[in-house]
């Protein structure tokens, strides 16, 4: 006859690994592999070959930690009697980033259905796919010079430049997440004669919803941290009042500038992680 008290330590007592089970937990712990082994060696090699053509030193490296010292020792204190203009010029940073963001994630969603493998048809994937590597391999400067020629000086600039500069990134993203979707309940609705507007709407897209969401997030922080960028070939933002200090060997209107932008970015990080854990 069994006591009540042996009854709670029988219910949470674990059940016993299968033979498989337990033989699958030892192969994760296994010596590498073969192909693993020739890989790292090679890999290695590759990356010492490309430190010696980038002549990366880790010598005048530590020579010149003492000049970085010295530049950092010139940021402090900080200047913030500009602070109306920083304010002023981190506004416009982020209403660019706003609006290209907005533009952008449309446009690469749009890109993404022609160039996600499991939704688009082969005459349109190689196409849609063969320019979003054009745009990606364009710097967005290049870009931000081509629109400041166009219409002038000022954010506008920024924000086309930011919006084409997302199609080559984000839209390559967003078609790999929509790749990357259970094919299950597509072969379903497929099976019952679903069209592909269907598929796309009710088997495609609710599955990867949170990835796309949560890489439109990134994608607005990129286009902040980008936007200081831009400024500097006059696609507005604070990015030209930054050159200006830096030319002007203005040391302390630079530091209080750096940290506007730190405290900035870190606000937007926390706000976008804030969203993250609410969708996944």
């Amino acid at each position: 006859m069994t006591t009540t008290s042996d009854a709670p330590a029988r219910r949470t007592a674990p059940p016993p690994l299968p033979p498989e089970e337990r033989a699958r937990l030892a192969r994760a712990f296994s010596v590498p592999r073969t192909r693993f082994l020739v890989g790292l060696p090679l890999a290695a090699a590759v990356l010492l070959w490309s430190m010696g053509g980038a002549e990366f030193n880790f010598v005048k490296l530590g020579e010149g930690s003492v000049n970085m010292a010295e530049f950092l020792s010139r940021l402090f204190p900080p200047d913030f009697s500009k602070l109306g203009i920083i304010v002023e010029l981190l506004v416009e940073t982020l209403q660019m980033a706003i609006v290209g963001t907005v533009l952008g994630a449309v446009l690469s969603l749009l890109v993404a259905f022609a160039a996600a493998s499991n939704i688009a048809p082969r005459w349109l994937y190689y196409p849609a796919r063969w320019a979003m590597n054009v745009i990606r391999s364009v710097p967005d400067l290049v870009f931000a010079l081509m629109f400041v020629s166009a219409v002038g000086l000022g954010p506008f600039a920024g924000i086309l430049a930011m919006t084409l500069g997302s199609l080559g990134s984000i839209g390559k993203v967003f078609a790999e997440a929509m790749e990357a979707v259970d094919r299950g309940p597509i072969v379903a609705m497929q099976a019952v004669g679903a069209s592909r507007r269907q598929v796309v709407q009710y088997g495609v897209l609710p599955q990867a919803a949170p990835l796309l969401v949560s890489y439109t997030l990134l994608l607005f922080e990129g286009n902040v941290r980008g936007a200081t960028i831009l400024g500097l070939v006059g696609a507005g933002g604070i990015g030209l009042e930054l050159t200006t200090a830096m030319r002007m060997y203005d040391y302390g209107h630079l530091s209080a500038i750096t940290i506007c932008i730190i405290v900035l970015v870190t606000v937007i990080d926390q706000g976008s992680a804030l969203i993250r854990r609410r969708i996944t």
